[in-house]
C-alpha cells in the first residue's frame, strides 16, 4: 500500500512539475534572467508551493502520527554549516547554469533529451561525490 501512495504523489508531482514549466529549462532559466527576458511566473509557481506545504504541515502534524509510519521523520539539526551553505551554493550554481533542479529533472526524463540526461547523470555523480566525501570527512563517532 505505502508503495501505490508513494507512486500517486510521485505521479501528483511530476504532473505538477510538468504543468507548472518547472521541467523546461527554458522557462527556468527566463526566471533567473531579471534584467533580460525574466519570466515571474515560477514565483508564482514557488509561492503556491510554499503555502501548500506551509498548510499540509500544520494539517499532519496536528495527528498523533503519520498515516504510513510509527512516527513523523523531521529534521532535528538547525546548524547553519559549510556543508548547508555548500549545497546551497552548489544546487543554486547547477539550477542556474542547467536551468533543471533535481525534481524538475526527473520528469524531464521522460522526454529523452540529451541535456536532461546529462544533468541526471551529473546529479547522480554529485550525489556519490558528496556520500564520499561525507563518510571520509565525518567525525568519528564514539563507541
Amino acid at each position: 500500500m505505502q508503495l501505490i501512495i508513494s507512486y500517486l504523489i510521485g505521479l501528483i508531482f511530476g504532473i505538477g512539475i510538468s504543468i507548472s514549466g518547472m521541467a523546461n529549462p527554458a522557462k527556468v532559466l527566463n526566471f533567473f534572467d531579471v534584467t533580460g527576458t525574466w519570466d515571474p511566473s515560477l514565483a508564482f509557481v514557488m509561492a503556491g508551493a510554499i503555502v501548500v506545504t506551509f498548510l499540509g504541515y500544520r494539517y499532519a502534524l496536528k495527528r498523533p502520527s503519520p498515516l504510513l509510519s510509527k512516527s513523523f521523520l523531521l529534521p532535528t539539526s538547525r546548524d547553519l554549516d559549510v556543508r548547508l551553505f555548500g549545497g546551497s551554493a552548489v544546487f543554486g550554481i547547477g539550477w542556474g547554469i542547467a536551468g533543471f533542479c533535481p525534481g524538475g529533472s526527473l520528469p524531464a526524463l521522460g522526454t529523452g533529451r540529451s541535456e536532461v540526461i546529462i544533468f541526471v547523470t551529473a546529479l547522480l555523480i554529485g550525489i556519490i561525490i558528496a556520500k564520499i566525501l561525507q563518510a571520509t570527512f565525518a567525525p568519528a563517532q564514539p563507541n
